[in-house]
């Protein structure tokens, strides 16, 4: 089977979600798709543009909303952005961080989908932007949330006392009311569930807002 540029972004996005960006070699992903190292620059000019590439494959598998009311257009982007960050979070990871940008004309399509709805709300150019901003901050925050939480992933530094346990502990009915109070849900947070809520709060606040 030939080798093309979408089969090596596709194995590459596997790899990094497994072994992380760090794990993520030239040599390693050669030895996955069964070639020399050299012939994938074939396909991919550098690691910058293989880091770029997945991410857009990311982008790219979000599905575009028909025609309809704004605000449901924008609903469906913002939520198929976080499913497919959901299931990369990795990707998340490479953009917060500047590792990676979804530099292809699918992912633009996405983005340019975003403020169609946007601009439709009636807001103006610089309007449309800082909501485009505040969706995407949604995005990542809640699946950086969801990957590295306090129920989430492992505490690398292996302290004696996990973080959970550690909050159970200090937070007091007597110093902490307010957080005591809260605590058990805070620990016991569906991530789906908290994401549409966080969602209905921003279209709201941006139906509000709209001219």
């Amino acid at each position: 089977m030939a080798l093309s540029r979408e089969k090596v972004l596709d194995a590459a996005l596997r790899l990094a979600g497994e072994h992380g960006l760090a794990g993520l070699s030239m040599r390693k992903l050669a030895a996955d798709v069964g070639v020399e190292a050299m012939s994938l620059y074939n396909h991919v000019a550098n690691k910058g543009d293989l880091l770029d590439g997945l991410t857009a494959r990311v982008f790219e598998s979000v599905p575009l909303p028909g025609p309809g009311p704004w605000d449901e257009r924008l609903r469906a982007l913002t939520h198929g952005l976080y499913t497919a960050f959901s299931r990369h979070p990795v990707v998340v990871r490479a953009l917060a961080t500047d590792a990676a940008n979804p530099r292809s004309a699918g992912a633009l399509k996405f983005i340019d989908a975003m403020f169609s709805a946007l601009l439709d709300a009636g807001f103006d150019e610089r309007g449309a932007a800082r909501g485009y901003r505040s969706l995407i901050g949604l995005v990542f925050g809640a699946v950086l949330t969801e990957t590295v939480g306090l129920s989430g992933v492992p505490d690398p530094s292996e302290r004696a006392e996990p973080v959970v346990a550690w909050f159970q502990r200090s937070v007091t009915a007597d110093g902490l009311p307010s957080l005591h109070r809260a605590l058990p849900s805070l620990l016991e947070g569906d991530c789906l569930r908290d994401f549409e809520f966080q969602l209905d709060l921003v279209i709201g606040g941006l139906r509000a807002s709209a001219g």
